[in-house]
């Protein structure tokens, strides 16, 4: 498991591309955070309520990706080349179903939304300016994701990081020349990320489309395969969204502790965040080879790539949890220039630190469910895992901020039981098509 294998350069191919384009997707949140902010307290406020609820549209529809890796990665091994490409093809028109009722209903209940973050007028005018305007583009960035899966189901993680890096900057283009020389604020901003994610769709549509084409697969919507994949796409969004309740819990017991702690926490979570990128990229390395692997039927093949991504993926944790470790108050410092919160930040980047290690491990046996199409398993598992934190969140609520992230911990910890014993049962070995 932490030795070199044959195995390394399969994995590495598909694993630093990702992990490339997943620090390049963070770029259009950054890029209007710092242009935005430019702008006025009140339009960089309004922008992160319209991202909250965007990111978290977006969040509950990242089966999109993750589902269609999996199921295109078995046709691939299994030899369907040209289900596979039909398969591609089901994303986008997936996406675009999906996309056209969540923008409507968005739409339908923006100010209601909105309203729930009780924003001042001017803040609230801002918000709804951006957020009505990102809707434009929602579908757009839907077709986004099916498509990176499809790619990432066809063992190619390049074009997916090509994709991403020109949006970005595309992205980052426009927004200097719409605000700054068409001073057009907060829209502005909104309308360039509306463009580049629709030439980043265009593109994707493009490759799908071609591969359709020369293996004469079908363009219009399939609705036998349109159900498995809803299918599919069910157990993630449950499972998703747990896992983000878990989290919501965890500030909403922050916010309610103080303005220190809860700044605290914001900086910790998104640590945890950023390190979170690199054992990703080793888990959507598990997503596509799995799937194939499975597909092929080569469950010993399966199995010895399986126990070498674990490994890979805890001795990247170790790494960036002894770092994290090592340079805590500094990086603590960087986020904040208040005293109290920096103190507060340090100690809880230790938690951040030393769960590392887990942290890795879960990731990594995610990575292989998902590739694996174990969905349903993981569906209940983090249902029943988000109970039993929330019952010892909540009833360690008035304890201090350490108390709270050793919650977190047993997070990680009950997640980590379940998918340890998952795999080593072995329950999640299905071979073929299928």
């Amino acid at each position: 498991m932490f030795r070199r294998t044959s195995h390394d350069r399969s994995i590495l191919v598909l694993a630093i591309p990702a992990f490339v384009a997943l620090i390049a997707e963070p770029l259009y949140v950054l890029t209007d955070t710092a242009i935005v902010g430019h702008i006025s307290t009140e339009a960089l406020a309004g922008l992160a309520v319209a991202a909250a609820i965007l990111l978290t549209v977006y969040s509950m529809l990242i089966f999109l990706a993750y589902g269609t890796t999996g199921i295109v990665g078995r046709l691939l091994g299994s030899g369907q080349q040209q289900d596979a490409a039909a398969q591609g093809i089901q994303a986008v028109w997936l996406a675009i179903f999906l996309g056209a009722a969540a923008t409507a209903g968005i739409a339908l209940f923006s100010g209601l939304l909105v309203d729930l973050f009780e924003p001042s007028s001017l803040v609230r005018r801002q918000a709804l300016t951006y957020l009505r305007i990102s809707l434009v583009g929602l579908i757009g960035q839907l077709i986004v994701m099916g498509g990176t899966g499809y790619l990432r189901g066809l063992q190619d993680t390049r074009t997916p990081l090509v994709v991403a890096l020109t949006g970005a900057l595309t992205n980052l283009g426009l927004e200097l020349v719409l605000v700054f020389v068409f001073d057009l604020g907060i829209a502005g901003s909104a309308w360039s990320t509306v463009i580049a994610q629709w030439l980043c769709a265009c593109a994707y549509v493009r490759v799908i489309f071609k591969a359709s084409s020369k293996l004469q697969a079908s363009i219009w919507p399939n609705f036998r395969r349109l159900v498995r994949y809803a299918t599919v796409g069910l157990h993630l969004f449950i499972r998703t969204s747990a896992l983000r309740a878990s989290f919501l819990l965890a500030a909403a017991l922050a916010a309610r502790k103080g303005t220190t702690e809860l700044a605290a926490h914001q900086i910790g979570i998104e640590v945890w965040s950023l390190l979170a990128l690199g054992l990703d990229s080793v888990a959507i390395a598990g997503q596509a080879l799995i799937a194939k692997f499975l597909g092929a039927s080569q469950v010993a093949t399966a199995k010895a790539v399986s126990r070498r991504m674990i490994g890979l993926s805890i001795q990247i944790g170790c790494v960036g949890g002894a770092v994290l470790l090592a340079a805590r108050s500094p990086i603590a410092k960087l986020f904040t220039n208040d005293v109290a919160v920096a103190e507060l930040t340090g100690f809880l980047l230790i938690f951040v630190a030393l769960t590392q290690p887990l942290n890795a491990l879960v990731f990594g046996i995610d990575g292989i469910l998902i590739g694996a199409g174990d969905l349903r398993f993981l569906a209940w598992a983090m249902i029943s895992t988000f109970a039993g934190y929330a019952g010892i969140a909540l009833a360690t609520a008035n304890f201090g901020m350490g108390w709270l992230w050793a919650c977190l911990v047993a997070l990680m910890i009950f997640r980590g039981g379940a998918v340890w014993a998952r795999f080593t049962q072995g329950g999640w070995i299905r071979v073929g098509a299928d």
